[in-house]
């Protein structure tokens, strides 16, 4: 099979059980091995007391986007280590683009780069993510 196409049955796989992640609304653009692309559109109920959205919101959506790129390769893959700047502040209705890309693929880590964009193609953030990869198969191949 086709390494971009076994890359998507295990995101597709994984967002089976991932109820964070339909909370949020994300949908699936892109996935090849190493990388996503992913989208999803702020709600109200996302929204701080400064009436823009939640930091946690844009982190939270990079981090699905990390996970669906790291662990793309039928390697369970967790978190190591993250970090996020937040650029541009996130308003109810914007769409959301988070892009994963891998910088690093090691043996036992992998480093990848989130860029998060809204529908006027500004960045809004920037998150950096480090993985572990352990041993473990997230479907039959």
């Amino acid at each position: 099979m086709d390494k971009n196409i076994f890359a998507q049955k295990v995101v597709e796989r994984m967002m089976e059980t991932d109820l964070f992640s339909k909370w949020l609304g994300i949908e699936i653009i892109e996935i090849r091995e190493g990388y996503s692309k992913i989208k999803m559109t702020v709600r109200e109920e996302m929204v701080n007391a400064f009436g823009i959205a939640h930091g946690g919101v844009a982190f939270s959506m990079a981090d699905s986007a990390f996970a669906f790129a790291c662990n793309n390769r039928n390697n369970l893959s967790v978190a190591l280590d993250t970090s996020i700047n937040f650029i541009k502040p996130v308003h109810v209705e914007d769409v959301l683009i988070a892009e994963a890309i891998e910088v690093h693929n090691g043996k036992s880590t992998g480093l990848y780069q989130i860029s998060i964009t809204n529908q006027y193609d500004h960045l809004v953030a920037l998150f950096k993510g480090t993985c572990f990869r352990t041993n473990k198969k997230l479907v039959e191949e």
